[in-house]
C-alpha cells in the first residue's frame, strides 16, 4: 500500500514570520549572534532559504525584527507591573521580577542582540520603536521616582539612567552563576531601593534651606 506523502503545514504570514524569529532566538540565546545565518535558520525551521528571504532581506533585518519583538514583549510586561504598583518598592520589585524571569526563560537573548552594533546602530527611530526604547523606560521610572520622592525630574532621570544597568548585571550574574532567581531578585531590588533612598537623603541634606530665627 503506498504511503501517503506528508503534507506540509500551511501557516499565515504572521505565524510563519514568528516561527522564523523563534528559531533565530534559540540560536542567538544559545550561541550568540555570529553563528546565525539565513541558511541555518532555514534549515532549523524546516523551510527553504528563499522563504526566509521572503520575510527578511538579510540577517541584520532579521535580528533587528527579533530585538524589536523581544523588547516589546518585555516592556509591556514591565509596564503592566509598573501601572499596577502603588509604591516605589512594588514597582521595582515587579519590574525586576519580570526582567529576571525573562532571562531565566530566554537566556541572554536581548543582551546579545543589543551588543551587536549592526543591530542597534543606524536604525530608524520610528514612533513604534521609541515607545519601547530604553529612554522611554528610563523616563517612565524617573517620573515615578520624582513624584514619590519629591525629587527634581532631571535629577531622578539621571539617577534612573545610571542605575538602569543594575538589573542587567543581576541577570547576567544569575545566568552565568546559575543562581536562584528569587535570591538574585531580592538583592537587586534592595540595592535599587536603598540607592534611591540614600540619594533622597543626600539631596535633602545638600539642598536644605536653613531658616534663621527672627
Amino acid at each position: 500500500m503506498p504511503v501517503e506523502a506528508k503534507k506540509r503545514r500551511r501557516f499565515s504570514p504572521e505565524v510563519r514570520q514568528s516561527l522564523i524569529l523563534d528559531v533565530a532566538a534559540k540560536i542567538v540565546a544559545a550561541e550568540g549572534v555570529a553563528p546565525l545565518t539565513m541558511e541555518r535558520v532555514a534549515k532549523k525551521a524546516g523551510i527553504s532559504k528563499s522563504l526566509v528571504y521572503a520575510y527578511f532581506t538579510n540577517v541584520t533585518d532579521l535580528l533587528r525584527e527579533l530585538l524589536d519583538r523581544e523588547l516589546k514583549q518585555l516592556r509591556r510586561l514591565q509596564a503592566d507591573k509598573g501601572e499596577k504598583a502603588k509604591t516605589f518598592e512594588e514597582m521595582v520589585r515587579g519590574m525586576t521580577h519580570v526582567y529576571l524571569k525573562y532571562i531565566e526563560e530566554r537566556g541572554l537573548l536581548i543582551q546579545r542582540l543589543q551588543s551587536e552594533p549592526s543591530v542597534t546602530e543606524g536604525r530608524p527611530e520610528t514612533e513604534d520603536y521609541m515607545s519601547f526604547s530604553r529612554d522611554t523606560a528610563v523616563n517612565y521610572v524617573a517620573e515615578f521616582i520624582s513624584a514619590n520622592f519629591d525629587l527634581p525630574l532631571d535629577f531622578a532621570r539621571t539617577a534612573t539612567d545610571i542605575s538602569f544597568g543594575l538589573p542587567d548585571s543581576a541577570g547576567d550574574y544569575m545566568h552565568r552563576k546559575k543562581k536562584d532567581r528569587k535570591y538574585v531578585e531580592d538583592i537587586a531590588v534592595n540595592m535599587i531601593i536603598g540607592s534611591i533612598k540614600e540619594l533622597k537623603a543626600n539631596y535633602e541634606s545638600e539642598h536644605r534651606v536653613l531658616v534663621r530665627p527672627t
